[in-house]
Protein backbone atom coordinates (compact mmCIF):
# COMPACT_ATOMS: atom_id res chain seq x y z
CA UNK A 1 0.00 0.00 0.00
CA UNK A 2 1.22 3.46 -0.62
CA UNK A 3 2.16 5.87 1.27
CA UNK A 4 -0.80 8.01 -0.12
CA UNK A 5 -3.45 5.16 0.58
CA UNK A 6 -2.28 5.19 4.09
CA UNK A 7 -2.31 8.36 4.46
CA UNK A 8 -5.82 8.07 3.04
CA UNK A 9 -7.00 5.78 5.32
CA UNK A 10 -5.66 7.44 8.91
CA UNK A 11 -7.51 10.81 7.25
CA UNK A 12 -10.56 8.44 6.90
CA UNK A 13 -9.96 7.66 10.59
CA UNK A 14 -9.44 11.11 11.99
CA UNK A 15 -12.36 12.53 9.97
CA UNK A 16 -14.66 9.32 11.26
CA UNK A 17 -13.94 9.43 14.52
CA UNK A 18 -15.05 13.14 15.06
CA UNK A 19 -18.20 12.37 13.16
CA UNK A 20 -19.47 9.54 15.22
CA UNK A 21 -17.87 10.99 18.60
CA UNK A 22 -19.60 14.38 17.53
CA UNK A 23 -15.95 15.93 18.47
CA UNK A 24 -14.38 19.05 16.86
CA UNK A 25 -12.02 17.35 13.94
CA UNK A 26 -8.97 19.88 15.85
CA UNK A 27 -9.69 17.67 18.77
CA UNK A 28 -9.30 14.41 17.27
CA UNK A 29 -6.58 15.51 14.92
CA UNK A 30 -4.45 16.45 18.30
CA UNK A 31 -4.93 13.32 19.55
CA UNK A 32 -3.62 11.72 16.24
CA UNK A 33 -0.48 13.60 16.10
CA UNK A 34 0.41 13.29 19.67
CA UNK A 35 0.17 9.39 18.33
CA UNK A 36 1.98 10.29 15.07
CA UNK A 37 4.98 11.80 16.78
CA UNK A 38 5.70 8.40 18.33
CA UNK A 39 5.79 6.65 15.37
CA UNK A 40 8.68 8.58 12.77
CA UNK A 41 8.55 5.73 10.27
CA UNK A 42 4.82 6.81 9.39
CA UNK A 43 5.82 10.55 8.99
CA UNK A 44 4.96 10.12 5.30
CA UNK A 45 1.49 9.18 5.66
CA UNK A 46 0.95 11.31 8.28
CA UNK A 47 1.50 14.56 6.92
CA UNK A 48 -0.72 14.19 3.84
CA UNK A 49 -3.27 12.71 6.04
CA UNK A 50 -2.47 16.01 7.89
CA UNK A 51 -3.09 17.66 4.53
CA UNK A 52 -6.54 15.85 3.17
CA UNK A 53 -7.66 16.67 6.81
CA UNK A 54 -6.44 20.31 7.30
CA UNK A 55 -8.25 20.40 3.33
CA UNK A 56 -11.70 18.82 4.62
CA UNK A 57 -11.73 21.78 7.66
CA UNK A 58 -10.77 24.37 5.65
CA UNK A 59 -13.05 23.54 2.51
CA UNK A 60 -15.75 21.86 4.09
CA UNK A 61 -18.93 24.21 3.77
CA UNK A 62 -18.04 23.69 -0.33
CA UNK A 63 -17.30 20.08 0.16
CA UNK A 64 -20.33 19.49 1.72
CA UNK A 65 -22.14 21.59 -1.10
CA UNK A 66 -20.37 19.41 -3.71
CA UNK A 67 -21.32 15.98 -2.27
CA UNK A 68 -25.39 17.06 -1.51
CA UNK A 69 -25.31 18.18 -5.16
CA UNK A 70 -24.15 15.28 -6.44
CA UNK A 71 -25.60 12.66 -4.62
CA UNK A 72 -28.86 12.29 -5.94
CA UNK A 73 -31.75 12.62 -2.95
CA UNK A 74 -29.17 12.16 -0.39
CA UNK A 75 -28.87 14.15 2.46
CA UNK A 76 -24.73 13.94 4.13
CA UNK A 77 -26.81 12.82 8.00
CA UNK A 78 -28.23 10.07 6.09
CA UNK A 79 -24.96 8.46 4.50
CA UNK A 80 -22.77 6.26 6.45
CA UNK A 81 -20.35 7.82 8.69
CA UNK A 82 -17.73 6.32 6.66
CA UNK A 83 -19.19 6.91 3.26
CA UNK A 84 -19.29 10.72 4.36
CA UNK A 85 -16.02 10.68 5.37
CA UNK A 86 -14.94 9.07 2.22
CA UNK A 87 -16.49 11.31 -0.18
CA UNK A 88 -15.32 14.47 1.84
CA UNK A 89 -11.58 12.95 0.90
CA UNK A 90 -12.34 12.17 -2.13
CA UNK A 91 -13.94 15.49 -2.81
CA UNK A 92 -11.07 17.61 -1.28
CA UNK A 93 -8.49 15.91 -3.93
CA UNK A 94 -10.84 16.08 -7.06
CA UNK A 95 -11.50 19.83 -6.05
CA UNK A 96 -8.24 21.42 -4.00
CA UNK A 97 -5.57 18.93 -4.79
CA UNK A 98 -4.03 19.47 -8.35
CA UNK A 99 -1.38 16.79 -7.31
CA UNK A 100 -3.81 14.05 -7.67
CA UNK A 101 -5.53 12.81 -10.84
CA UNK A 102 -8.79 12.66 -10.90
CA UNK A 103 -9.37 8.96 -11.33
CA UNK A 104 -7.01 8.13 -8.95
CA UNK A 105 -8.95 10.27 -6.27
CA UNK A 106 -12.26 8.03 -7.35
CA UNK A 107 -10.43 4.87 -7.33
CA UNK A 108 -9.15 4.92 -4.09
CA UNK A 109 -12.31 6.68 -2.16
CA UNK A 110 -14.42 3.59 -4.57
CA UNK A 111 -11.67 0.69 -2.72
CA UNK A 112 -11.64 2.65 0.79
CA UNK A 113 -15.72 2.32 0.80
CA UNK A 114 -15.94 -1.17 -0.60
CA UNK A 115 -13.54 -2.31 2.16
CA UNK A 116 -14.66 -0.56 5.30
CA UNK A 117 -18.47 0.44 4.35
CA UNK A 118 -21.92 -0.86 2.94
CA UNK A 119 -21.63 -3.65 0.15
CA UNK A 120 -23.56 -0.45 -1.64
CA UNK A 121 -21.00 2.17 -0.22
CA UNK A 122 -18.63 1.74 -3.49
CA UNK A 123 -21.54 2.49 -6.41
CA UNK A 124 -22.53 5.13 -4.37
CA UNK A 125 -19.31 6.36 -3.50
CA UNK A 126 -18.38 6.25 -7.50
CA UNK A 127 -21.59 7.73 -8.92
CA UNK A 128 -21.18 10.83 -6.45
CA UNK A 129 -17.48 11.19 -6.99
CA UNK A 130 -18.21 10.76 -11.21
CA UNK A 131 -20.84 13.23 -11.16
CA UNK A 132 -19.02 15.88 -9.13
CA UNK A 133 -15.99 14.85 -10.93
CA UNK A 134 -17.76 16.06 -14.28
CA UNK A 135 -19.25 19.35 -13.08
CA UNK A 136 -15.66 20.43 -11.53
Amino acid sequence: MSARSKARKRALDILFAADVRDEDIATTLAAAAKRAASEPAREASWLYAREIVDGVVDHRDEIDEQITTHSRDWRLERMPAVDRAVLRIAAWEILFNEQVPTAVAIDEAVELAKELSTDESGAFVHGVLARLARAA
